[in-house]
């Protein structure tokens, strides 16, 4: 019904001149509502999904700037949304111009994720890290992906620096990852917003929500990995350390299967590595 109104305004439009129709073809180039295609005196309309990016920040104004520019060069026709967990350096102030919408809420990874989810306008949520450098083509890959109703969400293969730390550390997260069912958010975890708010969102914990969201959105569907990589920054293996935090990590996986309470993890993940972010 939408349809054929939409096409009857369009062919109206044509007849009443040509300024109409000018403004009816500049409407239709917005990234959030359905795209028109003009092919000589026929319309066809897009069904191109729409995706938005959720992008959780906390004082990363060094890194923000650069980051947004890089998304808008590999994902020009995202919905772009800031998420931040109340920074206290310019990471905000430097987001405006460069995002879509910028949110602020509390620090927490899961009550920043949740706002962001909120305020998009998305038919898939991208919950992309600052940090991290997402592959060409990345939509077009998350559109083929999501093309079956069956598939709930999916995420892509992380690709680490070349060294051989952080080649075993990213074989042993894969395959583990797959044995134990898990993976984290470095991972660019998207999903359908229906399943997103079907789970209830990310929990709102103070570690691993990214895990936990993982494991809610399996029970809704498929979760597809993409064969495209999204390259992570190592700074945090460079700040603590790349053999303490590489086992840092298998031993807060392996206490979290084993059931210890999530408060009890970060507590212990800021003692053996640095503050919670």
């Amino acid at each position: 019904m939408h349809g054929c109104f939409v096409s009857f305004l369009a062919l109206w439009l044509r007849q009443q001149g040509g300024s109409y129709f000018y403004l009816l073809r500049e409407a239709s180039r917005s990234r959030f509502i359905p795209r028109i295609n003009l092919r000589g005196n026929q319309l066809v309309k897009s069904t191109q999904t729409k995706v938005s990016i959720i992008v959780p920040v906390f004082n990363e104004a060094l890194l923000i700037r650069p980051f947004l520019e890089h998304l808008r060069d590999r994902a020009a026709e995202a919905e772009i949304i800031v998420a931040d967990g109340g920074s206290t350096d310019d990471t905000a102030d430097l987001s405006v111009g460069f995002c879509d919408q910028l949110v602020r809420s509390e620090s927490n990874r899961g009550v920043q994720m949740n706002a962001g989810a909120r305020a998009a306008h998305g038919d898939i949520l991208w919950f992309v890290h600052v940090d991290a450098e997402v592959p060409r083509g990345c939509l077009h890959e998350i559109e083929q992906i999501m093309n079956d109703p069956k598939i709930a969400g999916g995420f892509f293969r992380i690709r680490l620096p070349r060294s051989s730390i952080y080649r075993f550390t990213d074989g042993f997260a894969h395959y583990a990852g797959i044995l134990l069912r898990m993976r984290c958010g470095d991972h660019g975890l998207f999903c359908r917003r229906t399943a997103f708010v079907h789970v209830g969102g990310f929990p709102e914990v103070p570690l691993m929500e990214d895990v936990e969201f993982f494991r809610l959105l399996r029970r809704r569907g498929r979760v597809i990995c993409s064969q495209k990589r999204i390259l992570t920054s190592p700074r945090r293996y460079e700040a603590v350390g790349r053999v303490r935090l590489t086992l840092a990590y298998g031993l807060i996986a392996m206490l979290y299967i084993f059931g210890i309470p999530l408060s009890k993890l970060a507590s212990l993940y800021g003692r053996i590595c640095c503050k919670t972010v």
